[in-house]
């Protein structure tokens, strides 16, 4: 009986009797060569058996009645298998972490179970893909899908106006109502992604990013073996088809992998899903063990509860009908350190944390799982409060360019985004910038990052000056006193003397007390004007980025200043930027400011700088 779109609410109404496997008649499936079943001999009424674990690690005997084929439900000319699963199953339903789960008639391998109907179905009705189609996994070049699943491919609900790309997209997608819809289709099984080490915060802030790409953020738990992205010892014997397996985004003192099963494993290569984890095409991501605790049943969301064990291999495809990985290879992994230290008000240290995990290597994920892991390593500790002050110092080591160096303050604020999350922002948006380079990917050799919890807020405006001369000669110096007046606190004032430069022109200039964000506004303006970048200026846009604890004092005179890509060109003649203007191109522009500011010094302070209140001296 062939079965149509048309026809499938007639069928799944009736109720079908799937017989019950005696698990002592059947051999548990073993890695190695196997006979495959192809689609054109799959009949309606056939009974087969499929594998998965419910239970620790050893998978179990799941009686499948087939229902039929549903004709290109999977693409142009790929079908699906539709079936009823019996068995514990009945009660589980099709649960979150069965994708994979290989399904065998007569012996003979015919699919994974891949899919499922809706959410509150009363059958275990799931959706098979095809052997065949799995199979054709090991066969794709290099090329990337157009349709990867990444963090900037969800839909936000409207522009969140807060720094950061990626912040403004993940509090943008916590209000979507679009994601918790769902109609009467068949889905991909939803892939639980295991949050060990993460606090519940995490997952409510984060969650609607992973839910709207179709994973289901849960609670999970990884052990040490985690910690190493080396393949374990005895990982030849690993990963036998119907067991679980996870592909680790995060691991270490905090971990992320996503759970599925095992559908065939040839002794070295290893399918499983049957239905893409995030589409991207050819990956290196460590591939590990799991070890399920128990499968909680849900008319709306069964979801298995696992653990990640140890890394055993690396996946290599991640294509749209199944993932594709190889014992015993090692996949990169960025070794990243967060030292979190809590300070009295006495400034001095009342203790600290270390926290040492990897991250997985992939352009538009890398930079997504470093905010979400810096942004973790705050939301548990007992120190955490309202008024607290977060100074953050990091080293980025790359492989062939100088280290990145990058520093700021974030303070609380009556902004409805918590200080730690733009926090974890700002640090994301930094690594943003390295990965979408257009012209060369940058190579991470490791991440440490310090983090201090100040007490207080600790914040301040610059709210005038006062200098000691109205008119001075080229070469002179020049008293000024600035005034800041904090939050909540009385204003003080700080000293100090400006050079006047011995080669200024004649007439009126301007002494600029400014804040970073004054000073880095226009570089950053031409770093985006420039489509094509490479990496080394890339690198060094960021390292001249200014801190926002300092104060900056310029000086400020009204002669244009270009600015292209890392470089900036102050007092530039009128007839040179003409000749430049002119001789630029599309993809690689130029940006011009009417005036030159010509960093003199600078003041540190521990608090974060607001403002800017600019001087005027005339130069005789």
């Amino acid at each position: 009986m062939r079965v149509c779109c048309a026809a499938l609410l007639v069928p799944l109404a009736i109720s079908f009797t799937v017989a019950p496997v005696e698990a002592a008649e059947l051999q548990r499936p073993a890695a190695g060569p196997v006979e495959i079943m192809p689609t054109s001999e799959i009949r309606p009424g056939m009974t087969g058996t499929a594998w998965t674990v419910f239970s620790g690690s050893d998978p179990e005997a799941v009686p499948v009645e087939i229902i039929g084929l549903w004709k290109n439900q999977w693409g142009p000319r790929q079908d699906i298998i539709l079936a009823k699963l019996g068995g514990k199953a009945q009660r589980t339903n099709v649960a979150g972490g069965m994708s994979g789960s290989p399904v065998y008639i007569d012996g003979k391998l015919i699919g994974a179970i891949a899919l499922r109907l809706s959410v509150f179905s009363p059958d275990a009705i799931c959706g098979i893909t095809p052997i065949e189609l799995m199979l054709e996994v090991k066969d794709f070049d290099e090329s990337v899908p157009s349709d990867a699943l990444t963090p900037d491919k969800t839909a936000a609900r409207e522009p969140v106006e807060i720094p950061g790309e990626l912040l403004a997209r993940a509090v943008s997608a916590g209000g979507a109502s679009e994601f918790a819809r769902r109609t009467q289709v068949m889905v991909p099984v939803e892939t639980p992604l295991a949050f060990a080490g993460f606090h519940p915060s995490v997952l409510k802030e984060f969650g609607p990013i992973f839910q709207q790409l179709g994973f289901v953020a849960v609670q999970g738990g990884a052990t040490a073996a985690m910690s190493d992205p080396k393949p374990a010892a005895g990982w030849e014997n690993s990963l036998q088809p119907g067991e679980a397996v996870a592909g680790a985004l995060v691991s270490g003192d905090m971990s992320i992998s996503g759970l599925g099963t095992v559908t065939y494993n040839d002794g070295k290569r290893v399918l499983a899903f049957g239905h893409p984890f995030f589409n991207l095409g050819p990956v290196a991501m460590p591939m590990a063990k799991g070890e399920v605790l128990m499968v909680l049943s849900s008319a709306f969301q069964p979801n298995k509860f696992a653990n990640a064990t140890e890394i055993v291999g690396s996946l290599k495809q991640d294509r749209h009908s199944g993932i594709m990985g190889v014992l015993g290879e090692e996949a990169p992994m960025i070794p990243v350190t967060v030292k979190v230290r809590s300070f009295d008000k006495q400034d001095v240290v009342r203790k600290e944390k270390d926290f040492r995990f990897n991250v997985f290597v992939q352009q538009k994920w890398t930079p997504y799982l470093m905010m979400v892991t810096l942004f973790n390593s705050i939301s548990g500790l007992n120190d955490f409060a309202e008024e607290v002050t977060y100074r953050l110092s990091g080293e980025v080591e790359l492989h062939g360019q100088p280290n990145l160096s990058l520093a700021t303050m974030q303070a609380g604020s009556e902004m409805p985004v918590p200080a730690p999350m733009i926090l974890a922002g700002w640090w994301g948006d930094k690594f943003n910038r390295l990965f979408l380079n257009a012209v060369k990917t940058p190579r991470l050799k490791r991440v440490n990052a310090t983090l201090d919890l100040l007490p207080e807020r600790r914040v301040a405006l610059i709210e005038t000056a006062w200098a000691g001369l109205d008119e001075v000669d080229p070469g002179s110096e020049v008293p000024v006193k600035v005034f800041l007046q904090p939050y909540r606190g009385e204003r003080f004032e700080r000293d100090f003397t400006v050079k006047i430069p011995a080669g200024i022109p004649k007439g009126t200039h301007k002494i600029l007390l400014s804040d970073a964000d004054t000073l880095n506004r226009m570089q950053s303006a031409a770093a985006m004007a420039s489509r094509f970048m490479d990496l080394p200026e890339t690198v060094s846009l960021l390292n001249q980025e200014r801190s926002n604890n300092k104060m900056y004092v310029s000086l400020v005179q009204a002669r244009p200043t270009l600015y292209y890509e890392d470089k900036s060109l102050p007092s530039l003649p009128a007839s040179v930027a003409n000749v430049m203007q002119a001789g630029r191109s599309g993809s690689r522009r130029f940006v011009t400011w009417g005036e030159s500011v010509q960093e003199q010094m600078t003041l540190p302070f521990d608090l974060v700088v607001t403002g800017n209140y600019s001087l005027n001296i005339k130069v005789r």
